[in-house]
C-alpha cells in the first residue's frame, strides 16, 4: 500500500518504521525535524497524505485531529482510509469521521495500547471504531503494528474503549497504591502483601504485572526510579477524556473522577510531571491522614 503517516513521535515513529520495513510504501509528516528509517519525509501533511491509499494519524489531541484532517482530507483520494490512532476525545473522533465519509473517504479511529515498547516491538493492541470495511482496509495494517486489533463498532467506538479502559486503569492503580501504603503504615511487607493479593480477590493488572512497589513482582517502571513507561501526564490526559466523555454521556463517574483529580493534583501541583503513573505510591508513602 501507499501509506501517508502524519504524527512520527514516540510512538508514530516506530509504527511507520515497522509498516516500510514490512514492504509499504510510507511516506511521513512531523512538526519535529525526524529521520526514520525506510520512510519518506514530506515537507506538509498534505504531501503526506496526497494519493495515499490510507494515511495514519499519531497526534497529542482532538484539536490537532480536527486541524490535520481539514489539511489532508481534501488531498485524499475516494476510497481512501483514514485511520486515526491517536487517543483523543469521542466527539472529535466522530467528528473527523464524518468529515472523511462525506469526502467519500473511509474513516477508523484506531487508539493503542501497549506504549512506546509496543510500537516498537509491534505488538500494540488497537481498539478501532468505524465501518466493518475500513476495519478491513486497515486491519492488515494493524497486523503489522502490533498483535491484535478488536472492532468495537461504529464511529467512536474505538476511542469509548480506550477511555473506559484507562479510567479502569487510573483509578486501580490509585486503589493499588493506596493499599501498599496502608500496609507498609501497618507493617505488612510488601512482598507477603503482594503474595497474598496477587493470587486472591485484589488481583488486578496494577497489582500483578505492573506494581508500583520496587522490588515486588515482575520488572516494572518502579524498578527505574519510575521513569515513564506510561507517564503519570498521559494518565492524566485519558482520565479527563473519560470524565469529558461522561459529562456528554450524561454518565455518573464519582471514581473516575476522583482519580482523575488526584492525578491532576499529582501532575499539576506535585512532583508527577515526566514520571510513571505509579509512581502514585511514593506520593501516598508521604502523606497522612489529614
Amino acid at each position: 500500500m501507499k501509506i501517508g503517516f502524519i504524527g512520527l513521535g514516540n510512538m508514530g515513529g516506530p509504527m511507520a518504521a515497522n509498516l516500510a520495513k514490512a514492504g509499504h510504501e510510507v511516506t511521513g509528516f512531523d512538526m519535529a525535524d525526524v529521520n526514520i528509517e525506510g520512510v519518506s519525509i514530506a515537507k506538509t501533511g498534505a504531501e503526506a497524505a496526497n494519493g495515499a491509499d490510507v494515511v495514519i494519524t499519531m497526534l497529542p489531541n482532538g484539536q490537532i485531529l480536527r486541524s490535520v484532517a481539514n489539511e489532508i482530507i481534501p488531498v485524499m483520494p475516494k476510497g481512501a482510509a483514514l485511520v486515526d490512532c491517536s487517543t483523543v476525545d469521542v466527539d472529535s473522533a466522530k467528528a473527523v469521521a464524518q468529515q472523511a465519509e462525506d469526502a467519500g473517504l473511509q474513516s477508523v479511529d484506531a487508539p493503542v495500547s501497549g506504549g512506546i515498547g509496543g510500537a516498537a516491538g509491534g505488538t500494540l493492541t488497537f481498539m478501532a471504531g468505524g465501518s466493518a470495511e475500513a476495519f478491513a482496509k486497515a486491519d492488515p495494517l494493524f497486523d503489522i503494528m502490533g498483535q491484535k486489533a478488536v472492532h468495537c463498532g461504529e464511529a467512536g467506538a474505538g476511542q469509548s474503549a480506550k477511555i473506559c479502559n484507562n479510567m479502569i486503569l487510573g483509578v486501580t492503580m490509585i486503589a493499588t497504591c493506596e493499599a501498599f501504603a496502608l500496609a507498609d503504615k501497618l507493617g505488612l511487607d510488601r512482598q507477603k502483601m503482594f503474595d497474598v493479593v496477587s493470587t486472591s480477590s485484589g488481583y488486578s493488572w496494577t497489582m500483578n504485572a505492573y506494581c508500583p512497589a520496587p522490588g515486588v513482582g515482575p520488572q516494572s517502571p518502579s524498578d527505574n526510579d519510575y521513569q515513564p513507561g506510561f507517564a503519570a501526564e498521559l494518565m492524566l490526559k485519558d482520565l479527563r477524556l473519560s470524565q469529558q466523555a461522561a459529562t456528554s454521556a450524561d454518565a455518573d463517574t464519582p471514581m473516575g473522577e476522583m482519580a482523575s483529580n488526584l492525578y491532576a493534583q499529582f501532575v499539576e501541583n506535585e512532583d508527577g510531571l515526566g514520571m510513571d503513573f505509579s509512581a502514585m505510591l511514593p506520593r501516598f508513602e508521604k502523606r497522612g491522614r489529614g
